[in-house]
Parts: C-alpha cells; sequence; structure tokens
C-alpha cells in the first residue's frame, strides 16, 4: 500500500508554510483566526479563510499522521 503524497502544486505560500499552519490546527485545536494572528507575527499575512481551506484540503492527511504517531496505551 503506497502513501499518498499530498500535493501543494499552485499555491502561493511554500508547503512548510501550509504544512505548519495546518499542524497548529490540528495537533493544538487551534482556531484559524488563532493561527492567522500567529503567523502574521512572523511577518506573513494570510488570512484565517486561508487557514481553514488549507486545513481542509491538507487535513485529513495531518490527522492521520498525527493518529500514527500516538503512543499505544501501554507505551510508558
Amino acid at each position: 500500500m503506497s502513501a499518498l503524497r499530498v500535493s501543494y502544486k499552485r499555491h502561493r505560500f511554500a508547503c512548510e508554510l501550509n504544512a505548519h499552519a495546518v499542524w497548529l490546527c490540528f495537533r493544538f485545536l487551534l482556531s484559524f483566526r488563532l493561527i492567522e494572528e500567529m503567523l502574521l507575527e512572523r511577518g506573513i499575512v494570510v488570512s484565517y479563510e486561508t487557514v481553514r481551506r488549507w486545513s481542509l484540503k491538507f487535513g485529513a492527511a495531518f490527522a492521520r499522521r498525527l493518529r500514527r504517531r500516538r503512543a499505544a496505551s501501554g507505551d510508558v
């Protein structure tokens, strides 16, 4: 079974920025507006609507990856 690759073609911002914003959304359950403010503090102007679209498009792959990394109940 091959892993599904996420395509960042035709996106204005770098794939690392998209990935970081979506990761913040799913890992820490932050709001889109809060992520927008966090990126703005770093000098990156992105609307919360853009972050929402990224999370809809790329979110499933990130959520799947986070669930796989979660430790099993018996792990110490």
